[in-house]
């Protein structure tokens, strides 16, 4: 009975601790503001996996899948072109053989097409028309890609037609190249190395080197598509770990699709000569997946920070969100007092430990209010500081209070006044009240501290505390 018991009560602590850990994954680790990987990697997993799933991701694959197909023809027109270029035609159309290895007459007939297509549009009167329409059926699915990036993102305009042109030429350039050598460079450095190194047993090792060498660039060509793609400016780091993840999960992809050939012959049974186009539709809607799911990862692992205190910024009060907003004001007032540059909102997160969607509120929220003014500091990399629109001798916190909380749709609805005229002169009155107790009270007076200097002063108190205190010496006879 004991032995029962002791497994009844071990199971229940079990049970306890696993909770507590979802628990903290799930809630407790936004309140948590330390800045360890352990800390880092849950906020990266939970963002991830809520993004994917409440971004509709599947929906997005499906749609650029349909997208993909309309452009097959010149995608592929436009790889075996720079494949070409380098030398590496026939290697690429190799390697695309031998990923869909039961389908070589589908892929032949297509290659087929592909070189029908460059004839027709490198010759006579379709020179022109043919150029135009493979860049114009390559920017639309780029187009595509791009809007379900900055959906991910949460980027409301896109880029303009110029902007297009320019950075979709540069993504044409640089992205199929990277493939290319992908694909090529097995085969390229094999060869030359075949015929300076005649050692068989250095072979294996060449190999193994060679495999990584191609996954790099895929890894490379996937952080290059985070990093171009979105109409926002992304880090190279966050897009290289999302790189690494996405072009793990591609080539896994591939090395699945290989090796499961010869388990879906009976395709060929059912679908008879287009057995080729449900592979490649499951095909091309998991490579989707991969690619948005790592676009999600390259958007989590860049804003964790954004979503600290979630749960309690959604229910935050009137008056705290107040507060925010004039704490704010002061760093803004102070650093411009000082003759410091003009503070961003990630400086002001970063060095005083506010949540990042309060101070992107609050800071929008009062430029729009006339409080705050934008203020470029980098104008190549788009990034910009606050300063303040008013005075900043003269601001007083009763003139931002005033200024927030007059800004905004008022009056609007219909015999209000009337009806709840009481209401009205009760509220005005408060706020009234109010904002006449602080309008002798300046902003540049009120003292803000770094978070530096918090914890220092609690290093320095923990010290103190854990110091025993000396008993005072006994005086001389």
């Amino acid at each position: 009975m004991k032995f029962f018991n002791r497994i009844k009560m071990r199971g229940e602590q079990l049970y306890n601790r696993g909770k507590r850990f979802y628990d903290y994954c799930t809630v407790g680790v936004w309140t948590d503001m330390r800045s360890t990987m352990f800390v880092k990697l849950v906020k990266t997993l939970n963002l991830s996996l809520r993004a994917f799933f409440d971004g509709d991701i599947q929906t997005k694959a499906c749609a650029l899948t349909y997208r993909s197909m309309l452009a097959l023809v010149p995608a592929l027109a436009l790889l075996v072109a720079i494949g070409r270029g380098f030398g590496l035609q026939n290697v690429l159309e190799k390697e695309l053989i031998d990923g869909m290895g039961s389908q070589r007459t589908a892929l032949e007939h297509i290659f087929d097409y592909v070189d029908s297509y460059l004839s027709q549009s490198s010759e006579g009167v379709f020179l022109g028309i043919g150029i135009a329409l493979l860049l114009w059926t390559l920017i639309s699915i780029l187009s595509s890609v791009e809007n379900a990036f900055n959906d991910i993102w949460g980027v409301k305009v896109g880029r303009s037609f110029w902007r297009k042109a320019t950075d979709y030429l540069a993504i044409f350039l640089v992205l199929p190249v990277l493939m290319i050598c992908a694909s090529g460079i097995t085969v390229f450095v094999s060869t030359n190395l075949s015929r300076l190194l005649p050692f068989d047993f250095v072979s294996p090792l060449v190999e193994g080197l060679l495999d990584f060498a191609s996954l790099v660039f895929i890894w490379l060509f996937f952080t290059g598509v985070y990093v171009l793609i979105p109409n926002t400016r992304v880090k190279f780091k966050n897009a290289f770990v999302a790189g690494i993840f996405a072009g793990t999960g591609y080539m896994v992809l591939q090395w699945l699709f290989i090796t499961g050939q010869i388990y879906v012959s009976k395709y060929n049974a059912i679908y008879g000569g287009i057995a080729f186009l449900p592979l490649l539709l499951i095909w091309l809607q998991l490579v989707w997946v991969i690619c948005l799911a790592g676009a999600v990862v390259c958007y989590a692992s860049q804003n964790i920070f954004q979503y600290n205190f979630n749960n309690e910024i959604n229910r935050i009060t009137v008056s705290y969100r107040l507060k925010i907003h004039v704490a704010v004001m002061a760093v803004v007032v102070n650093d411009y007092l000082a003759g410091k540059k003009a503070p961003t909102k990630d400086e002001i997160i970063k060095d005083y430990g506010l949540p990042s969607r309060l101070v992107a509120s609050a800071v929008n929220f009062m430029v729009d209010a006339g409080l705050l003014l934008r203020v470029v500091n980098n104008a190549r990399e788009e990034i910009f500081g606050y300063a303040p629109a008013i005075d900043a001798q003269l601001l007083t916190v009763g003139t931002v209070v005033s200024r927030l909380r007059n800004y905004g749709a008022d009056n609007f609805i219909p015999d209000f006044d009337r009806t709840f005229g009481g209401v009205i002169k009760a509220i005005d009155r408060a706020e009234d009240a109010m904002i006449d107790t602080l309008k002798d009270l300046y902003v540049k007076d009120i003292t803000v501290t770094d978070i530096l200097t918090v914890e220092a002063e609690k290093a320095a108190s923990s010290a103190a505390e854990a110091t025993p205190s000396e008993s005072p010496a006994a005086p001389s006879a």
